[in-house]
């Protein structure tokens, strides 16, 4: 525990990543400043104007932008944040990064040019999106459609990208400033979805659909606007450039990252998915 009375402001501190990095830092007995817009102090992506608010006397700060750094807009927004938190004198921020993603990049690079000491989590695919995100009411169904064929994917645990970024946010600076995070292995759909079986005892079945469906689908959930920027993301990832996987959970952490079964037993004894009887 740190002896720093000064916050650490933890921006979307009610999404996957934020909800567990505010928990762990409550837990160590850190001072956390929830940052969302029905916080008690309010942190608005789309109201700048209470920023200085949000980031007066903090000490360092989690940024991960909703919904996602391909989002119009996104990056200008990450570069105004930079300027806000370095008036304010912010000695850290952590950044979380989606991993081949062109824009994504781009706001790494607005980040590094901030003056601001900073750690960036260039993260994988998230392996919650199959139990608290978009794909859990398929997975209950006993599908999983995804675009990418065969490709591989190294999915990581949120719970990992959690623990690094907890460790960049209360040390005094991890010994590098970037730090990509994975699986420990390369899966494809079909085996993740072969994987979720094993854990719930309930047929789950990968079917493979065109980027044009993934898109359809999508927009019948959540508009088009959402559909053309998250087909675009999956259309830029899903080509196999992911198709590797990297120490970053090992250098942060000293431990090697949960493997995907590993989650998938958990996400089911907690009650995520339903568990045949």
């Amino acid at each position: 525990m740190s002896t720093d009375p000064r916050p650490i402001l933890v921006i979307g501190a009610t999404g996957k990543t934020g909800s567990r990095i505010a928990d762990r830092l409550d837990a160590l007995g850190e001072p956390v400043r929830r940052g969302s817009r029905a916080a008690a102090i309010p942190f608005d992506w789309e109201n700048e104007g209470g920023w200085p608010i949000a980031l007066d006397g903090v000490r360092a700060a989690y940024v991960s932008y909703f919904p996602d750094l391909a989002f119009p807009g996104a990056v200008e927004k990450i570069k105004a944040l930079c300027d806000v938190a370095k008036d304010a004198d912010v000695e850290r921020l952590v950044l979380l990064s989606g991993r081949g993603e062109h824009h994504a990049r781009l706001g790494e690079e607005a980040v590094r040019a901030s003056g601001v000491p900073f750690t960036l989590v260039r993260a994988a695919w998230f392996a919650q999106n199959f139990s608290e995100g978009y794909l859990r009411d398929p997975i209950l169904s006993g599908l999983l459609p995804m675009p990418g064929g065969d490709v591989a994917e190294p999915i990581v645990d949120v719970d990992d990208i959690a623990d690094v970024a907890v460790a960049a946010l209360t040390r005094e600076g991890l010994p590098d400033d970037l730090y990509e995070v994975t699986g420990p292995r390369l899966l494809t759909f079909a085996e993740m979805a072969d994987t979720i079986a094993a854990a719930t005892g309930s047929p789950v079945r990968h079917v493979p659909i065109s980027f044009e469906q993934f898109h359809e689908a999508l927009e019948a959930t959540a508009g088009k606007f959402v559909a053309d920027i998250f087909t675009a993301i999956a259309r830029e990832t899903l080509d196999g450039r992911n198709a590797h996987v990297t120490d970053g959970v090992n250098r942060a952490l000293g431990r090697p990252p949960r493997d995907f079964a590993d989650f998938a037993r958990t996400a089911a004894r907690t009650g995520h998915w339903p568990v045949a009887a």
